[in-house]
């Protein structure tokens, strides 16, 4: 019985040396791959040429000292979304499947306010 209590009067204190956590806020965006058209058209119907989402593609985050802070996927719809505390980052795109080459690093910053960060990856699908 006393190992038990000593044990969970541990772990309280051990919990309390945490200490709080910093707050964090909303990032997140859109992945998608253009051209979608070989040539886009003098007046394309609505929505015809505009570029797809991109399903599936590892997004990682790093801080401003280049450490990687977070790994996202884009879901089917191609959109991600974490949350990181108040600072500067880079969001790095990796290559997909499919898809030319790799989409260019995203720089942004996270400000401690009620506004989501929103961002967008856009890949090259090679047509031309």
């Amino acid at each position: 019985m006393k190992g038990a209590v000593a044990g969970l009067a541990l772990v309280l204190v051990l919990a309390g040396c945490a200490g709080p956590s910093a707050p964090t806020y909303s990032v997140g965006g859109l992945a998608v791959a253009g051209p979608t058209c070989p040539v886009e058209p003098a007046s394309p119907r609505p929505g015809q040429c505009d570029p797809r989402p991109v399903a599936s593609a590892v997004l990682i985050v790093t801080d401003g000292a280049g450490h990687e802070v977070v790994r996202l996927t884009t879901g089917p719809g191609g959109a991600f979304a974490t949350s990181l505390p108040a600072g500067s980052y880079t969001l790095t795109p990796q290559p997909a499947a499919g898809l030319l080459g790799v989409a260019a690093p995203v720089e942004f910053t996270v400000s401690a306010n009620d506004h989501p960060t929103t961002l967008r990856v856009e890949y090259d699908t090679g047509i031309r």
